[in-house]
Order: structure tokens, then sequence, then C-alpha cells
């Protein structure tokens, strides 16, 4: 069976497994990308997240992470919910988290992709990945054609916006490859202008994750400094605002995925019950929650910064 074969029944089974996206690079090093990540960890605005010091060249290198890999297949995965918090005064959790933790369920699809592929087409040397080891997943989206980076630094599709979890498999396989996608952002600030805490660079294009509202609600590991005070605008896990001001996001519809779906008492908690959340609500309302890994202790600093 020719490569182009291959890559299409590829294709149609990443679709069939509900991907919202699929996109097929060369597997090679990244050396553009290399230097940027140089540059951006050099100005120190990964904060404290010091694992992306680590394995730098497995990060721009995917045959590093798999000897002899001729291709990244990257995949998008919707979680754009139309649902939202019914307290408007309640303290905001980002959208991608409101269901079941997105790494599970992505990476149980992602094994049944890889051993589609195997038992079809061979006996593969490959790795799978969901935003859990050294791959840039945001730049080799790129590079598969499924969208381009915006200047608020996330992958965005001018048919589908940015609400999507990216995945990977990297394989030893040669398939027929995609191209990138125009930029579409053109003239637009609306990410820069809204970021309460101008984490995005006046110029786009560059984030300084130290002053995200993402990175001070769940990365950041000590007391959130005073100096944000007064403008986290109400979000106690993650932060949505680029995307919601994103004009590419109205194109965005509504995911699928029943395992997203927020438990029933989490859209319904108002102010008062967040403020006075026990370990047990906690437990129970983030049963299986990406969440969970800012811990209750993690979540309690945040909803008490807020106040």
């Amino acid at each position: 069976m020719n490569k182009d074969i291959i890559t299409i029944k590829i294709k149609e089974k990443a679709t069939e497994l509900g991907f919202y996206s699929v996109g097929i690079a060369k597997a090679e090093f990244m050396e553009e990308e290399a230097r940027h990540l140089e540059k951006w960890l050099s100005k120190s605005y990964h904060g404290e997240m010091s694992y992306m010091e680590n394995h730098f060249d497995k990060r721009v290198d995917p045959t590093k992470l798999v000897p002899g890999a001729r291709s990244v297949i990257s995949l998008a995965y919707n979680y754009f919910t139309d649902q939202e918090q019914e307290d408007e005064m309640a303290p905001k959790i980002a959208s991608y988290a409101y269901g079941k933790d997105y790494h599970k369920v992505i990476k149980k699809k992602l094994k049944e992709f890889l051993f589609y592929i195997i038992e079809n087409f061979g006996q593969v040397t490959a790795r799978i990945f969901v935003d859990s080891a050294p791959v840039l997943e945001r730049e080799w989206a790129e590079r598969a054609g499924l969208g381009w980076k915006g200047k608020n630094t996330l992958l965005i599709n001018k048919d589908k916006g940015s609400f999507f979890f990216l995945a990977e498999i990297v394989l030893d396989l040669e398939l027929d490859y995609d191209h990138r996608l125009k930029d579409h952002c053109g003239t637009c600030t609306r990410c820069i202008d809204a970021c309460p805490t101008d984490a995005i660079k006046e110029e786009g294009y560059i984030l300084d994750a130290s002053k995200c509202i993402s990175y001070l609600t769940i990365e950041l590991k000590n007391a959130i400094p005073d100096y944000f005070s007064g403008k986290m605008d109400n979000w106690m896990f993650g932060c949505d605002i680029c995307q919601d001001v994103c004009p590419w996001n109205k194109f965005s519809s509504p995911h699928t995925e029943e395992k997203f779906l927020p438990q029933s008492e989490l859209l319904g908690m108002k102010k008062d019950d967040w403020e006075e959340i026990t370990e047990e609500i906690f437990d129970k309302v983030f049963q299986g929650s990406a969440v969970k890994r800012t811990k209750f202790s993690g979540l309690k600093r945040n909803i008490n910064f807020l106040k």
C-alpha cells in the first residue's frame, strides 16, 4: 500500500475517532522554532515552569523522542461549549476544564488510533502525546496545516476557531505532508487589548507566561504576587479571555464529547458556594477533572486572592 493511500486512511480514521482536524508534517529538526524557544526561555517568560528548560533537544527534534521518526501526525479535538456558569459573580473556570481530564480522554483515543495504524499498516515505532511531554504542540500543528499561531500564541483555524486540544503521534512511517496555512490575524489586536495582566506582548505572537492568568492560577505554586490583585478578572482556574474576544471563534461549534460535559453542580455554584467550598465538595465537583492538578489548596488560594 503506497503512502498516499495510507495517509488518506489515517486521516479518515482520525475523523472516525472524533478528532476535529488532522494534519501531518515531516519529522525533522525545528531550526527556526529552536531559536524562538531559546530566546523565550532566556527572557524568563516561562516563569517557574522550569520543566520548559529540560530536554531542549527533544522539544525541537522529534527523532530524539522516536528514533527514526519520519512523520508527526497532529490532531485537534474540540472542547468548545456554549454552557456557562450561572452566577456572573462566581469565580470563573476555563471552559476546557468543565468536564473530565482531557489528557485521559484523548490519550485513550490515541491508543486506539495507534493500534489501528499497526494493525493495518504493519509494526511501527511510535509515541503518542497529549500535552504531557517535551513536544512543541502548536508549532507542529502549524507545520501540519491545522491553523496558524495567533497573536495570543494559541493555534487558530479560520473555520473552527481555537477552542480545541492538540495531540500528536510521532512515528517512523513516511506519509504525505501538509502545508502551513496563512496567518489571518491581520491588524487585529483584540486579544492583546483584552488581556488584563498584559501577558501578550504589544507586538503580539509572544506570551510572557509568568503574567498569564492561566499560569498564575495553575502553574505557579507559590503565592500569587500582589501586583496582580484586581487584574485577574475573577478567574480562579485558567482563563478564556484571549479566546473569547478572538473574532475567529465566532465559527466555533459546540463539542459532542460527553466526557467534557460539566458535573451538574459546577455551573450552578454561586459566589458564596465557591468561597465556602470544602475539600469534600471539591473532590465531588472535580472528580476526574484537570482541575485536580491545582489541588484543593491551590484552588482555595486562587479564590481567596480574588476576594
